[in-house]
């Protein structure tokens, strides 16, 4: 996908035509991946541009807690240097403020776009819970199908608890185990037991069926969004 600079609004030439250009041209692929429902990473990345925007227009002293992590020091410090030189020129910082302006003003409609595509892709995704769930289902396999494809894949996944600046999250690790063809024999209890019998170290590990009763984009929509849904459905059962 097109790249957008982490201070594409401030470095360089600061022209609010030229870079209108670079912001509609950046939304043009966004938009047309959303138009194929691919959401990953397009909404993430939209996203952190719309909230380094938001930051830089609260926070004009650019320090660097006012960034997202996604920045490096090396950006950070280019931008304080970049700031350095135009804070004192109010006529750039006009126009850096009609650029930001104008960029909040496109991104927003097309964040929502995505997240109205995450959300209808969210609603068609089932998940339920193949025999027994241990107490402690935070590490396990889920099985994944996606609308008619007959074809299933197996996924490994972990979620970890790590600490946010106000609150505890949870995250998930995944990781592609195997595929198999769904038929009378190939259940998801089948799938399980083989999953047992292939890893002793788990003998009752937590198995998940997920599955969409419409076909999305693998890894650029469904898989990003079943873990996320996974996620939610193991917190709120735990």
């Amino acid at each position: 996908m097109r790249q957008l600079g982490a201070n594409w609004f401030i470095e360089g030439h600061i022209d609010f035509e030229y870079k209108k250009y670079i912001l509609l041209s950046y939304l043009q692929e966004i938009n047309s991946h959303f138009d194929n429902s691919r959401l990953y990473p397009n909404l993430a990345d939209l996203i952190f541009h719309y909230s380094n925007l938001i930051d830089f227009k609260k926070n004009k002293s650019l320090l660097q807690q006012a960034f997202p992590q996604r920045l490096t020091q090396a950006d950070i410090d280019a931008v304080k240097l970049t700031y350095q030189k135009i804070i004192m020129d109010d006529q750039s910082m006009q126009e850096i403020e009609q650029i930001i302006t104008y960029a909040l003003g496109k991104m927003d409609p097309a964040i929502k776009t995505g997240r109205d595509i995450y959300d209808f892709v969210e609603s068609h995704v089932n998940i339920d819970p193949v025999g027994i769930t241990p107490l402690m289902p935070y590490h396990g396999y889920f099985s994944l199908q996606n609308g008619k494809e007959r074809t299933n894949r197996i996924y490994e996944y972990q979620i970890t608890i790590f600490e946010g600046k106000d609150d505890k999250y949870r995250g998930i690790n995944v990781a592609f185990i195997d595929a198999y063809e769904q038929s009378i024999t190939n259940t998801p209890e089948s799938i399980k037991l083989h999953l047992i019998n292939r890893n002793k170290f788990m003998p009752n590990p937590a198995v998940y069926y997920v599955r969409s009763d419409i076909t999305f984009p693998l890894e650029q929509t469904l898989l990003p969004v079943a873990k996320r849904s996974l996620v939610k459905y193991i917190s709120n059962a735990a």
